[in-house]
């Protein structure tokens, strides 16, 4: 079976929606979604009213006069994405994927539109600056890189630590979760990474079945139930400032985690929450592989090559402004690194690993042993998000 000019197609099911600059198609078969320019959308109107190649394209050249027209190439790619069921009438045969079982039908979407309204975002809003002028009024509240030491042992810490994060970044996806079962999307939880740090990530592929401006509040709604757990942490501190040594300890902890969690959120050269915001905001659905390419193209010791083709005119501007924010979140990101987690190891190092000096029946050896048992459980968890993410493509 061969493609030629005078090939006739037809297509498979799909749908077609007008967003901000082109259009999205989605093939509900696979459940995959595609950004197309209009030229595409009318090659695909053509194909399904049984014109063939040689056809479409002569009608084209007269339409996008500038454009340069290569429907085999556009053939080609829909052949590969599994978007043609027949060539000159004979079957295609379609690889099928396997689609990932999505869940928690079982959240009432008034539920998550209780806390994803008109009403509530402003209130998230109101929460935020509330945070961030505590920060500027009384700079002591900012995180230090001892508040991850609630405790002397590791013994103890550890597990408080795993409890702790483990329940503020569920609280974080639970806000994802919220939102997207307001628009009666299903979704899921799995496991992902960002560089080194392990991440749960919620399933929002099916976002791109809303508009443009419904998308927004899904990719913010982990952010503002971040902002509410900061406002409660601070609030408890100035409320409580003679509490227990253990009770200030875990609030300075929350303060810490949220706060850092909140600041990776801005290195944007990672696809993080406020990444897909600026993505979507701008209608540039590629920005960070677009924007990686343009770095390389302009850093010397890289062959030079024209700019990447698959940039559309429109949005060259917009990536060159992305690519000065990729590298602001990686000076972010080596700051972030200079300032709490290297002072982090270096005290975690000097308070634990003498421990193996001691005597196997002393409780600083066991705390060193088994703080090296989950820094080593934490790895190979992070070599698995590696191997599922890079390995298996």
């Amino acid at each position: 079976m061969v493609l030629s000019i005078n090939s006739r197609l037809v297509l498979v099911p799909i749908d077609i929606r007008k967003d901000q600059k082109h259009f999205i198609v989605e093939d509900p078969a696979s459940g995959e979604f595609y950004e197309m320019p209009e030229i595409c959308i009318d090659t695909i109107n053509l194909i399904n009213k049984g014109l063939s190649l040689v056809e479409i394209e002569l009608l084209l050249v007269e339409k996008y006069p500038k454009e340069d027209i290569e429907l085999i190439d556009f053939a080609e790619q829909l052949l590969e994405i599994n978007l043609i069921a027949e060539i000159d009438g004979m079957p295609v045969e379609i690889q099928e994927k396997e689609r990932d079982t999505l869940g928690f039908m079982g959240i009432s979407p008034k539920l998550g539109k209780f806390f994803f309204n008109k009403i509530a975002y402003f209130v998230y809003l109101f929460f935020f600056l509330f945070n961030l002028s505590m920060f500027i009024a009384k700079p002591t509240l900012i995180p230090h890189y001892k508040d991850l030491f609630i405790f002397d042992l590791m013994i103890l810490n550890i597990p408080t630590w795993i409890i702790l994060t483990v329940c503020l970044v569920l609280f974080h996806e639970f806000g994802h979760i919220l939102a997207i079962r307001a628009q009666n999307l299903p979704t899921k939880l799995e496991v992902g990474h960002r560089l080194f740090l392990i991440v749960l990530e919620t399933d929002m592929s099916l976002a791109w079945k809303l508009p443009s401006k419904a998308r927004n509040g899904l990719y913010l709604s982990g952010l503002c139930f971040d902002t509410i757990i900061l406002s409660f942490a601070l609030i408890s501190q100035i409320l409580f400032p003679n509490g227990s040594a253990v009770f200030l300890s875990i609030l300075n902890f929350v303060v810490f985690n949220t706060f850092i969690r909140m600041v990776y959120q801005f290195c944007i050269y990672m696809k993080t929450d406020i990444y897909y915001f600026v993505e979507n905001v701008t209608g540039c659905y590629n920005l960070l592989e677009n924007a990686q390419q343009m770095l390389k193209n302009k850093l010397l010791f890289f062959k030079p090559s024209s700019i990447n083709d698959d940039i559309f005119s429109s949005e060259r501007k917009t990536v060159a402004v992305y690519s000065i924010f990729y590298l602001a979140g990686v000076v972010l990101t080596i700051s972030l690194y200079l300032i709490f987690y290297i002072p982090q190891l270096l005290f975690a190092w000097n308070e634990v690993l003498p421990g193996f000096k001691e005597s196997p029946a002393s409780l600083p050896f066991w705390d060193a042993a088994i703080f090296s048992l989950l820094v080593i459980t934490g790895i190979m968890i992070l070599f698995y998000s590696w191997n599922k993410k890079y390995l298996r493509n």
